[in-house]
């Protein structure tokens, strides 16, 4: 019996190619949403100003512009929609714009939806690396009160198939 509402969080990485792949493969749903959570190009530039500890002039984006960090994740979004149909699934296009962390736009949307699982690619770091920078996917996985299906990276060398990539 399928699941009424699924979540793909969809960043364009081939680990999550991969997990599209295996949601169409392993999952039955009445509907999937592709998200992609994408951060504003004034808090990127903040943010990354912060950390370099460099003080730099308040940026104003230019209201008439796209912000470019919503048309990359549009573009992103509009391939994993892509990928998704191609895997067999009733799917539709969503993007979230992250106001804290990537992984709570995740959790949030998936709330707002009410979905019934939440599917995502991992990085597949291991050791000192796992421990020193954690996962968007492993933090979904702690803060999340719904089913996860994680998919990890595949072997080295290991393709999609090529209808699917």
């Amino acid at each position: 019996m399928p699941c009424d509402l699924m979540l793909i969080a969809y960043d364009g990485s081939e680990n999550a190619k991969r997990a599209v792949e295996y949601a169409g493969r392993f999952l039955s749903a009445n509907r999937a949403i592709v998200l992609t959570a994408w951060e504003p190009m004034v808090r990127q530039a903040a943010r990354l100003s912060g950390l370099s500890g460099v003080m730099q002039g308040e940026w104003v984006p230019d209201e008439e512009i796209e912000d470019i960090a919503y048309v990359d994740a549009r573009d992103t979004n509009t391939e994993g929609l892509r990928l998704a149909k191609l895997a067999g699934l009733n799917a539709e296009a969503r993007t979230a714009e992250c106001t804290s962390t990537i992984w709570n736009a995740i959790v949030d949307c998936a709330d707002e939806l009410d979905v019934d699982i939440i599917v995502a690619g991992t990085r597949g770091a291991t050791g000192i690396r796992a421990l020193m920078r954690s996962s968007v996917a492993d933090a979904v996985l702690k803060h999340c009160h719904r089913p996860v299906l994680l998919v990890p990276p595949g072997k080295q060398g290991r393709q999609l198939t090529p209808e699917r990539a």
